[in-house]
């Protein structure tokens, strides 16, 4: 089930966002009478889904939602998408996360309009004016359509592998200074 915490150490609620608060916080219906004296009668949905082991501890299975964290961040993938498919010339986006070898990392998946011109610098360029660093995909992979499942679903399993994309084109260092750091890291 969906784990949710409570106690001590549980915050009040997000800061000035009072929707978001009350969606994710909720009265905790375990409360005893001490907890209530306490102030700890409040529970947090974390998103989590857990099960117990026959030992006793709780075991993580995955998440509820669409959020993942990316190198010590939260991301909400939907949000993503959704800058993703804001931009002008892309008419649907999916981002999911991979397991790379040393870190998990974004691959957003786009349906670009026929008459558009963009490419996945453009698109790059685009996406760091809204996101942070760590929420831009990447991988970008234009593909002609989104997989959909036979209820008409997204199907994110059947999206193609991401390998043969880019993530930027290789830029030769031009001044001095650049040409001394590259070889510093050759050397590294």
């Amino acid at each position: 089930g969906e784990l949710y915490i409570g106690g001590v150490g549980l915050a009040r609620g997000y800061l000035n966002l009072p929707e978001l608060t009350k969606k994710a916080f909720i009265d905790n219906p375990f409360s005893t009478e001490d907890d209530v004296l306490k102030g700890y009668t409040r529970l947090y949905k974390t998103g989590d889904l857990c099960r117990y082991l026959e030992d006793g501890n709780i075991e993580y299975v995955g998440r509820s939602d669409f959020q993942v964290k990316i190198r010590g961040f939260r991301v909400e993938l939907g949000e993503v998408e959704d800058k993703l498919s804001r931009i002008e010339g892309i008419k649907q986006s999916c981002v999911i996360i991979k397991k790379g070898q040393s870190q998990a990392y974004l691959v957003g998946y786009y349906v670009q309009a026929n008459d558009s011109d963009l490419t996945t610098d453009k698109i790059r360029v685009q996406l760091e004016t809204f996101l942070p660093e760590y929420m831009v995909p990447s991988h970008l992979v234009r593909i002609e359509s989104l997989p959909l499942t036979v209820n008409g679903k997204l199907d994110r399993s059947a999206l193609p592998d991401h390998h043969h994309s880019s993530v930027r084109s290789y830029v030769k260092p031009v001044s001095e200074t650049q040409k001394r750091l590259c070889r510093i890291w050759e050397n590294v």
